[in-house]
């Protein structure tokens, strides 16, 4: 039996699209990885974030604005379908600096991006006494902060059940322990897993992470998107510590405080390492010195998945009309975006967004 849709991938970004294609009456099957797969989704840092994205491209600046603009009313419909919350605060986060120059050169940049994008970029400029009001445990040695308040977390291990649990609800197939070797298309799709169990459908969504470099430019792909490794530290849970998060620390919705991440090109291996672990210790404590007392209860590394310039790339194969590669390194602030307004660009509808700029012509050699 032929669904609408095969997704190919099964973590946040490919079940975001399942279930928004789902409540458009699509039918949707999800063929996800075994446990030996790289998995982002498990290992992320939970923040739904605009601050200092699109810097380049001020497309990618809007798009993610768009996302975060809707991602409470996405969680809320997630948690009371399913009766699985899913933390959500966006009360704004942090930049830090450790420095008067590098705060004033972000300004500067934050300011031609805030007006290429029409002025829609709402940030204030924290010094250390305003940051102190606003954080108490922030330490001597940062200078300020710029408070950006499109910014938020979100507990990604809750989104994931939720996205999950909401596919089967609304009668989305996730079949798990699936490896992909082939897609071929004789006239609807045919998809070929590793145990030789075959999937027809009518229209096909990569969206497998890493996985997509391998089968990617079988589909008509380039797909040039590689690893990234990041490292995080979690602590024991604490009382109130942290009242917004920052790219150096966030107090999770269950009280521990994540620590992260470290920004490694050290190709598939996502150990941890001693070097790491001990770098994001002494940067987190640098900005709360609370932290030098907080007990570690575990640390994990996991794999970003980046393409050459850091952007999503949305994609639909020249060879294969039909197969759409889906692919970012932002998949839980790009969530409500992918699951609310994606499914018009798969579609084609006239409520499409424009991704043009997210497409692999960028990548073309000249």
């Amino acid at each position: 039996m032929e669904t609408d849709y095969a997704i190919i991938g099964g973590g946040v970004v490919g079940l975001s699209v399942a279930w928004g294609l789902l409540r458009r009456g699509k039918s949707v099957t999800v063929l996800d990885g075994d446990d030996g797969s790289f998995r982002a989704s498990r290992g992320n840092f939970g923040l739904v974030w605009v601050q200092s994205k699109g810097m380049n491209q001020p497309r990618y600046a809007e798009w993610s604005q768009q996302s975060a603009a809707i991602w409470a009313e996405f969680a809320d419909e997630l948690g009371d379908a399913t009766g699985h919350p899913v933390p959500l605060e966006q009360k704004g986060g942090y930049d830090f600096h450790f420095s008067e120059e590098t705060l004033q050169a972000r300004i500067e940049d934050y300011e031609t991006l805030k007006a290429k994008i029409g002025g829609n970029y709402p940030y204030e400029v924290l010094g250390h006494n305003a940051l102190r009001k606003e954080e108490p445990h922030i330490g001597p040695k940062v200078v300020g902060a710029i408070l950006h308040h499109q910014d938020g977390h979100a507990n990604p291990l809750k989104l994931l059940t939720a996205l999950a649990a909401d596919v089967r609800r609304m009668g989305g197939q996730v079949i798990v322990g699936k490896i992909v070797i082939e897609v071929s298309k004789p006239d609807s799709f045919r998809i070929t897993c590793a145990d030789s169990t075959t999937y027809g459908a009518n229209k096909v969504v990569l969206s497998a992470g890493l996985g997509a470099s391998k089968l990617g430019p079988a589909m008509g792909f380039k797909a040039p998107i590689r690893p990234q490794r990041g490292q995080v530290l979690i602590t024991e849970k604490l009382p109130k510590l942290i009242n917004r998060p920052s790219l150096i620390a966030r107090q999770v919705d269950e009280g521990g405080i994540q620590i992260g991440a470290t920004n490694e090109e050290v190709g598939h291996d996502d150990r941890v390492t001693q070097p790491g672990l001990s770098g994001l210790a002494a940067e987190a404590i640098s900005a709360y010195p609370a932290l030098a007392r907080a007990q570690l209860v575990r640390s994990w590394g996991a794999l970003r998945i980046l393409s050459p310039d850091g952007l999503p790339i949305y994609q639909e194969s020249a060879d294969m009309p039909g197969a759409y590669l889906v692919t970012c390194h932002s998949g839980i602030t790009l969530a409500a975006a992918h699951a609310r307004l994606l499914p018009d660009w798969l579609e084609g509808t006239g409520a499409a967004p424009d991704l043009e700029v997210f497409s692999e012509t960028r990548f073309a050699v000249s």
